[in-house]
């Protein structure tokens, strides 16, 4: 049973949310202010967090910079229908998926569910580490070191380099790094994927020439450049 952080000023959809989720068997503790918000995300005490964006005096996009400060807690982001802003800011701050309100309870239990699934993963691989170029993946630890240095990473970072590590010297499809890193389908406008992988880009070193070692390939996908 995962335990969910639910952050939402909105305690009556807080509650529904919390009783449906509670029901598909999800351990719920429900917080309806930013402040006491960070403070149960950083109690050690959650598998994952799920934040409201619009909440007073502390916003859900502070309160992921906080979290994102101290952890790498999985973060859920819950934000307004149509605000693509919010959607891309939060991801940019290191959240792991995101889910427009409103929302039906069946799909962020979904989200949930694959969110915490990728991360589980990565404790029960196995096998030797991937290495390509300064870049060198330990998926059982999910662990990534670019030239001997730790890069700290969110789940859903480690899951798309992974799977880019995995292919490097080919492109990967948006569609299959939508499906497999965030485990929904790829839709039309969604710019999920690139606001993550920039961030990866932004995390990771360059090659001897500058060039970063995550390439765009027109039409195609992203490519894991091999040096």
């Amino acid at each position: 049973m995962a335990a969910v952080l639910l952050v939402d000023d909105d305690v009556e959809l807080a509650e529904m949310l919390g009783d449906y989720l509670a029901q598909d068997g999800f351990e719920v503790s429900t917080r309806h202010d930013g402040e006491s918000g960070v403070e149960a995300a950083l109690s050690g005490d959650f598998a994952i967090a799920v934040l409201d964006v619009m909440m007073p005096k502390l916003s859900g996009i502070e309160v992921l910079r906080r979290i994102r400060a101290a952890g790498s807690l999985p973060v859920l982001m819950l934000t307004a229908k149509g605000d693509d802003l919010d959607r891309i800011v939060g991801l940019e701050l290191g959240a792991d998926d995101y889910v427009p309100k409103p929302c039906q309870p069946r799909e962020l239990a979904a989200r949930l569910r694959a969110i915490l699934r990728r991360t589980a993963q990565g404790g029960e691989a196995a096998g030797a580490p991937i290495v390509v170029g300064a870049l060198r993946i330990r998926p059982e630890l999910r662990r990534v070191e670019w030239a001997g240095a730790v890069v700290e990473l969110t789940s859903t970072e480690f899951n798309l380099l992974e799977i880019l590590a995995r292919h490097a010297g080919r492109p990967v499809a948006k569609s299959e790094l939508s499906e497999q890193a965030l485990g929904r389908t790829l839709v039309r406008y969604d710019r999920s994927i690139d606001v993550h992988l920039s961030s990866i880009r932004h995390k990771l070193g360059t090659l001897a020439d500058g060039r970063s070692c995550i390439q765009t390939v027109y039409r195609q996908g992203y490519q894991l450049i091999r040096e």
